[in-house]
Protein backbone atom coordinates (compact mmCIF):
# COMPACT_ATOMS: atom_id res chain seq x y z
CA UNK A 1 0.00 0.00 0.00
CA UNK A 2 3.04 2.24 0.21
CA UNK A 3 2.78 3.10 -3.48
CA UNK A 4 -0.67 4.60 -2.77
CA UNK A 5 0.37 6.76 0.17
CA UNK A 6 3.91 7.68 -0.87
CA UNK A 7 2.92 10.33 -3.46
CA UNK A 8 0.93 12.28 -0.89
CA UNK A 9 3.83 12.66 1.49
CA UNK A 10 4.76 15.71 -0.62
CA UNK A 11 2.95 19.01 -0.13
CA UNK A 12 2.53 19.67 -3.86
CA UNK A 13 0.89 16.26 -4.29
CA UNK A 14 -1.51 16.93 -1.42
CA UNK A 15 -2.49 20.20 -3.08
CA UNK A 16 -2.99 18.40 -6.39
CA UNK A 17 -5.04 15.71 -4.61
CA UNK A 18 -7.42 18.22 -3.01
CA UNK A 19 -7.84 20.20 -6.21
CA UNK A 20 -8.15 17.07 -8.34
CA UNK A 21 -10.87 15.57 -6.15
CA UNK A 22 -12.93 18.76 -6.43
CA UNK A 23 -12.33 19.23 -10.13
CA UNK A 24 -13.00 15.56 -10.95
CA UNK A 25 -16.25 15.43 -8.97
CA UNK A 26 -17.61 18.70 -10.38
CA UNK A 27 -16.80 17.69 -13.96
CA UNK A 28 -18.45 14.30 -13.57
CA UNK A 29 -21.54 15.92 -12.04
CA UNK A 30 -21.88 18.69 -14.65
CA UNK A 31 -21.00 16.29 -17.47
CA UNK A 32 -24.29 14.44 -16.89
CA UNK A 33 -26.22 17.48 -18.13
CA UNK A 34 -23.89 17.78 -21.12
CA UNK A 35 -24.36 14.11 -22.11
CA UNK A 36 -28.14 14.09 -21.68
CA UNK A 37 -28.56 17.49 -23.38
CA UNK A 38 -26.31 16.32 -26.24
CA UNK A 39 -24.04 19.32 -25.78
CA UNK A 40 -20.72 17.55 -26.37
CA UNK A 41 -19.93 19.63 -29.48
CA UNK A 42 -20.81 22.80 -27.62
CA UNK A 43 -18.64 21.77 -24.67
CA UNK A 44 -15.72 21.06 -27.00
CA UNK A 45 -16.23 24.40 -28.72
CA UNK A 46 -16.35 26.30 -25.43
CA UNK A 47 -13.24 24.60 -24.11
CA UNK A 48 -11.24 25.64 -27.17
CA UNK A 49 -12.77 29.11 -27.03
CA UNK A 50 -11.16 29.75 -23.66
CA UNK A 51 -7.74 30.21 -25.26
CA UNK A 52 -8.15 33.73 -26.73
CA UNK A 53 -9.71 34.94 -23.48
CA UNK A 54 -6.78 33.55 -21.52
CA UNK A 55 -4.33 35.20 -23.92
CA UNK A 56 -6.10 38.57 -23.58
CA UNK A 57 -6.15 38.14 -19.79
CA UNK A 58 -2.38 37.55 -19.76
CA UNK A 59 -1.79 40.55 -22.07
CA UNK A 60 -3.87 42.89 -19.89
CA UNK A 61 -3.37 41.58 -16.35
CA UNK A 62 -0.35 39.27 -16.48
CA UNK A 63 -0.69 35.86 -14.87
CA UNK A 64 -3.40 37.03 -12.46
CA UNK A 65 -5.94 34.26 -11.80
CA UNK A 66 -8.78 36.78 -11.75
CA UNK A 67 -7.74 38.15 -15.15
CA UNK A 68 -7.47 34.66 -16.65
CA UNK A 69 -10.86 33.71 -15.19
CA UNK A 70 -12.65 36.78 -16.53
CA UNK A 71 -10.92 36.52 -19.92
CA UNK A 72 -11.75 32.84 -20.37
CA UNK A 73 -15.35 33.30 -19.22
CA UNK A 74 -15.90 36.26 -21.56
CA UNK A 75 -14.42 34.50 -24.60
CA UNK A 76 -16.43 31.29 -24.10
CA UNK A 77 -19.70 33.13 -23.55
CA UNK A 78 -19.08 35.30 -26.61
CA UNK A 79 -18.62 32.19 -28.77
CA UNK A 80 -21.76 30.57 -27.34
CA UNK A 81 -23.87 33.70 -27.82
CA UNK A 82 -22.31 34.36 -31.22
CA UNK A 83 -23.27 30.89 -32.44
CA UNK A 84 -26.88 31.46 -31.35
CA UNK A 85 -26.93 34.86 -33.06
CA UNK A 86 -25.57 33.47 -36.34
CA UNK A 87 -27.97 30.51 -36.33
CA UNK A 88 -30.99 32.75 -35.70
CA UNK A 89 -30.02 35.36 -38.30
CA UNK A 90 -28.98 33.01 -41.11
CA UNK A 91 -29.80 29.61 -42.54
CA UNK A 92 -26.84 27.99 -40.73
CA UNK A 93 -27.46 25.59 -37.87
CA UNK A 94 -26.00 26.31 -34.43
CA UNK A 95 -23.50 23.42 -34.58
CA UNK A 96 -22.08 24.78 -37.85
CA UNK A 97 -21.75 28.27 -36.38
CA UNK A 98 -20.08 26.82 -33.28
CA UNK A 99 -17.57 24.88 -35.37
CA UNK A 100 -16.59 28.02 -37.28
CA UNK A 101 -16.40 30.29 -34.25
CA UNK A 102 -14.44 27.98 -31.99
CA UNK A 103 -11.78 27.21 -34.62
CA UNK A 104 -11.40 30.94 -35.31
CA UNK A 105 -11.25 31.64 -31.55
CA UNK A 106 -8.67 28.92 -30.96
CA UNK A 107 -6.51 30.21 -33.83
CA UNK A 108 -6.81 33.75 -32.48
CA UNK A 109 -5.69 32.51 -29.07
CA UNK A 110 -2.56 30.91 -30.56
CA UNK A 111 -1.72 34.16 -32.36
CA UNK A 112 -2.30 36.31 -29.27
CA UNK A 113 -0.12 34.09 -27.09
CA UNK A 114 2.81 34.80 -29.42
CA UNK A 115 2.59 38.49 -28.39
CA UNK A 116 2.58 37.78 -24.65
CA UNK A 117 5.65 39.28 -22.99
CA UNK A 118 5.45 37.13 -19.88
CA UNK A 119 6.98 33.69 -20.18
CA UNK A 120 4.02 31.42 -20.81
CA UNK A 121 4.23 27.82 -22.01
CA UNK A 122 1.66 27.01 -24.67
CA UNK A 123 1.72 23.37 -23.53
CA UNK A 124 0.66 24.53 -20.07
CA UNK A 125 -2.61 25.92 -21.44
CA UNK A 126 -3.20 23.11 -23.92
CA UNK A 127 -2.57 20.11 -21.65
CA UNK A 128 -2.52 21.52 -18.11
CA UNK A 129 -0.43 20.57 -15.10
CA UNK A 130 -2.35 19.66 -11.97
CA UNK A 131 0.87 19.69 -9.93
CA UNK A 132 1.04 23.45 -10.47
CA UNK A 133 -2.23 24.27 -8.68
CA UNK A 134 -1.96 27.47 -6.63
CA UNK A 135 -3.96 28.53 -3.59
CA UNK A 136 -6.09 30.74 -5.85
CA UNK A 137 -6.79 27.78 -8.15
CA UNK A 138 -7.95 25.77 -5.14
CA UNK A 139 -10.26 28.57 -4.00
CA UNK A 140 -11.75 28.81 -7.50
CA UNK A 141 -12.38 25.05 -7.45
CA UNK A 142 -13.96 25.26 -3.98
CA UNK A 143 -16.23 28.11 -5.05
CA UNK A 144 -17.37 26.38 -8.24
CA UNK A 145 -18.10 23.18 -6.31
CA UNK A 146 -19.93 24.91 -3.46
CA UNK A 147 -22.08 27.05 -5.78
CA UNK A 148 -22.51 24.96 -8.93
CA UNK A 149 -23.37 21.54 -7.48
CA UNK A 150 -26.07 22.68 -4.99
CA UNK A 151 -27.57 24.95 -7.66
CA UNK A 152 -27.86 22.19 -10.26
CA UNK A 153 -29.04 19.68 -7.64
CA UNK A 154 -31.78 22.06 -6.47
CA UNK A 155 -32.97 22.59 -10.06
CA UNK A 156 -32.66 18.97 -11.19
CA UNK A 157 -36.43 18.49 -11.62
CA UNK A 158 -36.93 21.36 -14.14
CA UNK A 159 -33.63 20.41 -15.75
CA UNK A 160 -34.82 16.81 -16.11
CA UNK A 161 -37.94 17.95 -17.96
CA UNK A 162 -35.87 20.30 -20.11
CA UNK A 163 -33.33 17.61 -21.01
CA UNK A 164 -35.90 15.12 -22.28
CA UNK A 165 -38.99 17.14 -23.23
CA UNK A 166 -38.23 20.84 -23.95
CA UNK A 167 -41.74 21.39 -25.37
CA UNK A 168 -43.34 19.98 -22.21
CA UNK A 169 -41.03 22.14 -20.11
CA UNK A 170 -42.24 25.28 -21.90
CA UNK A 171 -45.88 24.25 -21.49
CA UNK A 172 -45.36 23.83 -17.75
CA UNK A 173 -43.92 27.30 -17.36
CA UNK A 174 -40.27 26.29 -17.11
CA UNK A 175 -38.04 29.16 -18.21
CA UNK A 176 -36.15 27.19 -20.83
CA UNK A 177 -33.96 30.06 -22.01
CA UNK A 178 -32.88 30.93 -18.47
CA UNK A 179 -32.05 27.31 -17.63
CA UNK A 180 -30.03 26.90 -20.83
CA UNK A 181 -28.12 30.09 -20.07
CA UNK A 182 -27.52 28.96 -16.48
CA UNK A 183 -26.23 25.59 -17.65
CA UNK A 184 -23.89 27.27 -20.14
CA UNK A 185 -22.47 29.54 -17.43
CA UNK A 186 -21.94 26.65 -14.99
CA UNK A 187 -20.33 24.64 -17.79
CA UNK A 188 -17.90 27.43 -18.71
CA UNK A 189 -17.01 28.12 -15.07
CA UNK A 190 -16.39 24.40 -14.51
CA UNK A 191 -14.08 24.34 -17.53
CA UNK A 192 -12.13 27.34 -16.31
CA UNK A 193 -11.65 25.74 -12.90
CA UNK A 194 -10.33 22.60 -14.68
CA UNK A 195 -7.92 24.45 -16.95
CA UNK A 196 -4.90 24.11 -14.68
CA UNK A 197 -5.51 20.38 -14.24
CA UNK A 198 -6.03 19.12 -17.81
CA UNK A 199 -5.75 22.10 -20.15
CA UNK A 200 -7.90 23.14 -23.09
CA UNK A 201 -7.36 20.02 -25.24
CA UNK A 202 -8.02 17.28 -22.65
CA UNK A 203 -10.78 19.12 -20.80
CA UNK A 204 -13.58 17.42 -22.72
CA UNK A 205 -12.39 13.96 -21.67
CA UNK A 206 -12.61 14.88 -17.99
CA UNK A 207 -16.07 16.36 -18.51
CA UNK A 208 -17.71 13.70 -20.69
CA UNK A 209 -16.12 10.35 -19.80
CA UNK A 210 -17.52 9.95 -16.23
CA UNK A 211 -21.08 10.86 -17.25
CA UNK A 212 -20.94 8.66 -20.36
CA UNK A 213 -19.73 5.76 -18.20
CA UNK A 214 -22.62 6.03 -15.75
CA UNK A 215 -25.04 6.47 -18.65
CA UNK A 216 -24.07 2.96 -19.77
CA UNK A 217 -24.61 1.58 -16.27
CA UNK A 218 -27.96 2.96 -15.11
CA UNK A 219 -31.12 4.85 -16.08
CA UNK A 220 -31.53 6.93 -12.92
CA UNK A 221 -30.91 10.66 -13.29
CA UNK A 222 -29.79 11.21 -9.65
CA UNK A 223 -27.53 8.13 -9.89
CA UNK A 224 -25.99 9.57 -13.04
CA UNK A 225 -25.32 12.90 -11.32
CA UNK A 226 -23.64 11.55 -8.19
CA UNK A 227 -22.18 8.46 -9.88
CA UNK A 228 -20.58 10.63 -12.55
CA UNK A 229 -19.10 12.81 -9.83
CA UNK A 230 -17.73 9.75 -8.00
CA UNK A 231 -16.13 8.33 -11.17
CA UNK A 232 -14.64 11.71 -12.02
CA UNK A 233 -13.15 11.95 -8.52
CA UNK A 234 -11.77 8.41 -8.62
CA UNK A 235 -10.33 8.79 -12.12
CA UNK A 236 -8.59 12.05 -11.22
CA UNK A 237 -6.98 10.60 -8.09
CA UNK A 238 -5.98 7.37 -9.88
CA UNK A 239 -4.51 9.33 -12.79
CA UNK A 240 -2.57 11.52 -10.39
CA UNK A 241 -1.04 8.49 -8.67
CA UNK A 242 -0.28 6.88 -12.04
CA UNK A 243 1.51 9.97 -13.33
CA UNK A 244 3.60 10.09 -10.14
CA UNK A 245 4.89 6.54 -10.58
CA UNK A 246 5.34 6.55 -14.38
CA UNK A 247 8.17 8.75 -15.59
CA UNK A 248 7.35 11.42 -18.17
CA UNK A 249 3.59 10.73 -18.04
CA UNK A 250 1.73 14.07 -17.88
CA UNK A 251 -0.89 14.20 -15.15
CA UNK A 252 -3.67 15.47 -17.45
CA UNK A 253 -3.11 12.68 -19.95
CA UNK A 254 -2.97 10.09 -17.15
CA UNK A 255 -6.30 11.29 -15.73
CA UNK A 256 -8.07 11.13 -19.10
CA UNK A 257 -6.54 7.72 -19.87
CA UNK A 258 -7.83 6.28 -16.58
CA UNK A 259 -11.30 7.70 -17.20
CA UNK A 260 -11.22 6.37 -20.76
CA UNK A 261 -10.27 2.91 -19.48
CA UNK A 262 -13.20 2.93 -17.02
CA UNK A 263 -15.53 3.99 -19.85
CA UNK A 264 -14.44 1.13 -22.13
CA UNK A 265 -14.91 -1.38 -19.30
CA UNK A 266 -18.47 -0.12 -18.88
CA UNK A 267 -18.98 -0.19 -22.64
CA UNK A 268 -17.99 -3.86 -22.77
CA UNK A 269 -19.32 -5.25 -19.49
CA UNK A 270 -22.31 -3.11 -18.52
CA UNK A 271 -25.01 -5.53 -17.23
CA UNK A 272 -27.76 -3.77 -19.19
CA UNK A 273 -26.15 -1.93 -22.10
CA UNK A 274 -22.74 -3.60 -22.48
CA UNK A 275 -21.56 -4.51 -25.98
CA UNK A 276 -20.75 -8.10 -24.97
CA UNK A 277 -24.23 -8.62 -23.53
CA UNK A 278 -25.84 -7.31 -26.71
CA UNK A 279 -23.67 -9.61 -28.81
CA UNK A 280 -24.64 -12.62 -26.68
CA UNK A 281 -28.29 -11.69 -27.02
CA UNK A 282 -28.04 -11.44 -30.82
CA UNK A 283 -26.23 -14.78 -31.03
CA UNK A 284 -28.86 -16.36 -28.79
CA UNK A 285 -31.73 -15.20 -31.01
CA UNK A 286 -29.87 -16.34 -34.12
CA UNK A 287 -29.23 -19.83 -32.72
CA UNK A 288 -32.81 -20.10 -31.51
CA UNK A 289 -34.19 -19.24 -34.93
CA UNK A 290 -31.88 -21.77 -36.62
CA UNK A 291 -33.00 -24.46 -34.19
CA UNK A 292 -36.58 -23.96 -35.32
CA UNK A 293 -35.85 -24.42 -39.04
CA UNK A 294 -35.73 -28.27 -39.12
CA UNK A 295 -38.99 -28.48 -37.20
CA UNK A 296 -40.61 -26.01 -39.55
CA UNK A 297 -39.29 -27.92 -42.56
CA UNK A 298 -40.67 -31.25 -41.30
CA UNK A 299 -44.10 -29.75 -40.70
CA UNK A 300 -44.11 -28.13 -44.12
CA UNK A 301 -43.12 -31.36 -45.85
CA UNK A 302 -45.99 -33.23 -44.13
Amino acid sequence: MNWLTEPFSHEFMLRALLGGMLIGFVNGFVGTFVVLRRMALMADSLSHSLLPGLAIGVLLFGLSTAGLFIGGLSAALMVALGAQLISRSSRLKEDTALAILYTVAFSLGLVLLSFVKVRVSLMHYLFGNILGLSNTDLWVSYTVALVGIPLLAALQRPFLILLFEPAVARSQGVRVGLLNALLSVVLVVTMISSLQAVGVILMLGLLISPAATVYLLCDSFPAMLWGGGAIGLFGTVAGLILSYHVNNLPSGAAIVLVLGGIFFLAYLFSPRYGALRLLRRKRHFHEESLARWPENDSHSSV
